[in-house]
């Protein structure tokens, strides 16, 4: 059997921009998706601290060091700028290869979504 495992986040980034009529999407720092494991276009959960909002989309890369954190299509609805998101990334692993320290990546960030800290590890999840 495989499980939906939680496999990597990057907590607590600040919102930078909001454009509705962009096509949709999540733009997100390259950096913050390298140092997390997100890859471009993956899906990705969405969680707003502000506002309550949870909404699921794919990731986009932004310009490497801009920290940028854009909504865009009708993911701009569900945020603006200044608000606190979570941004989750899950993937499948076999039930018996599932180890007891498993431990999903955590990219912590400052209000400026600089990489503040790098807790867990690299994960083989079929992704």
């Amino acid at each position: 059997m495989f499980l939906e495992m939680f496999r990597a986040k990057i907590h607590r980034a600040t919102v930078t921009d909001a454009n509705l009529h962009y096509e949709g999407s999540l733009t997100v720092d390259e950096e913050l998706l390298e140092a997390s494991g997100i890859r471009p276009y993956e899906k990705v959960a969405v969680v707003n601290i502000n506002n309550g909002a949870r909404f699921e989309t794919y990731t986009i890369k932004g310009e490497r060091g801009k920290g940028e954190i854009c909504l865009n299509g009708a993911a701009a609805r569900l945020g603006q700028p200044g608000d606190k998101v979570i941004i989750i990334a899950y993937g499948f692993i076999k039930e018996e290869e599932l180890s007891e320290d498993y431990e999903p990546t955590v990219v912590l960030v400052d209000d400026n979504n600089k990489i503040v800290k790098i807790t867990g590890k690299k994960q083989k999840l079929m992704i």
